[in-house]
């Protein structure tokens, strides 16, 4: 008796595990194949809903398109990513130069002294990391657009604000305190770290003579080997796509082995957070809200198509470049897919905030866009590193 018990509950526990695979990792995949042309087109778009909104260099922040209202709030660190990524779309040949000058200008207005360097700040209190970097790297997508070298000063001086910044081991504060003109002490980010190391990657890449790659390599051997455990950063490694830019950037000068252990490892987390997107809509329960953000997918395809370069250079991974494209053309057709169209659009009070962006629970953020649309151009094969 006991063992027709043992026997009923292995085969109850056993059916359980397999409904639970069946409906996650086994779950049928959904990639949408709408064509390279055709996922440029919505990179295009989603740049369009940023110009459109953007005001004397302020960008629309976030949208309800339920209450028809621009949300209060802003973010300059997002600010200077949105321009970052205009600035991709004209290097990929598209008209948004005039709406990322203006975006840029605004930043230039508001950079003070800091460190050895300058900062982009929007107080007088403290001056944020990320912000920093992603101007630079702002400024470094519009080098390799137009080949301008005129603000080639404030993007060293950025640089030597980072540099300031990092630490023993090539850790790196993500706060400045400008009253104390020092770094805040143990602040750091998840996000700032990789940010850095990419605007010092793409420098030394634009300046190949003055020294950017030591700070670049510093800061990513820390990514590579010790951040997500001294920073307790969850689901590790830390899907953490401006690492993969990183490597992107490095990929030609040549990567060290510990470099490629940790784009494997990237490779993995990627491909499969876009596996799982895929399967959500054969998922028979919606468990969470099964759609990713647009930002989040966005991402997702960014470091893809980083990790995919670099799998094109470096032969030790050269196993991976297949497959990573496949995940890059997948995620990037579900993101195509997904996007609100001018006929969709029609149907809202403000269309002109509608058509184009990714929404969840009837709100956008700019960096929605921001991340889809250079996820995008990484997909449609209209994205690399700089010189490319």
């Amino acid at each position: 008796m006991r063992a027709s018990r043992r026997l009923v509950g292995a085969a109850v526990l056993w059916a359980g595990s397999f409904v639970a695979l069946r409906v996650t990792f086994l779950a049928p995949e959904a990639c949408p194949t709408p064509g390279p042309e055709a996922i440029e087109a919505a990179a295009v778009a989603a740049g369009g809903w940023v110009q459109r909104g953007e005001d004397d260099g302020i960008y629309v922040y976030e949208y309800d398109r339920a209450a028809d209202r621009e949300n209060p709030g802003y973010n300059i660190v997002r600010h200077a990513g949105v321009t970052m990524s205009l600035y991709h779309l004209a290097r990929a040949g598209q008209e948004t130069m005039d709406t990322a000058d203006a975006a840029l200008q605004k930043m230039l207005d508001n950079t003070v002294p800091a460190g050895e360097g300058i900062a982009y700040v929007d107080s007088d209190a403290v001056a944020r990391l990320g912000a920093s970097a992603l101007m630079a790297a702002a400024l470094a997508q519009r080098r390799d657009a137009t080949g301008d070298d005129q603000y080639d000063a404030e993007l060293r001086a950025l640089g030597q604000f980072m540099i300031g910044q990092i630490t023993t081991g090539g850790q790196m504060l993500s706060t400045f305190d400008l009253q104390a003109g020092a770094p805040v002490p143990g602040e750091t980010s998840r996000y700032s770290t990789g940010e850095a190391a990419w605007a010092f990657a793409l420098m030394h890449n634009l300046f190949p003579t003055e020294g950017w790659d030591i700070p670049a390599r510093r800061v990513l051997d820390y990514l590579a080997t010790a951040r997500d455990e001294v920073e307790d950063l969850p689901y590790r490694p830390w899907a953490d796509q401006w690492a993969a830019y990183t490597l992107a950037e490095m990929a030609e000068d040549g990567l060290e082995e510990h470099h490629v252990t940790y784009a494997r490892a990237l490779s993995e987390r990627f491909a499969m957070l876009v596996r799982t997107e895929s399967q959500k809509d054969s998922w028979p329960v919606a468990f969470v809200d099964p759609r990713a953000r647009g930002g989040g997918l966005g991402v997702w395809l960014e470091g893809l198509g980083s990790l995919a370069f670099v799998a094109a250079t470096d032969p030790r991974l050269a196993d991976l470049e297949e497959p990573l494209s496949d995940r890059l053309v997948c995620g990037a057709g579900i993101l195509a897919e997904r996007q609100e169209t001018a006929s969709d659009a029609a149907d809202w009070p403000t269309p002109e905030l509608v058509e184009g962006a990714w929404f969840r629970d009837d709100v956008t953020r700019m960096d929605d866009q921001q991340h889809a649309l250079s996820g995008l151009l990484a997909g449609a094969g209209q994205l690399g590193p700089v010189g490319s």
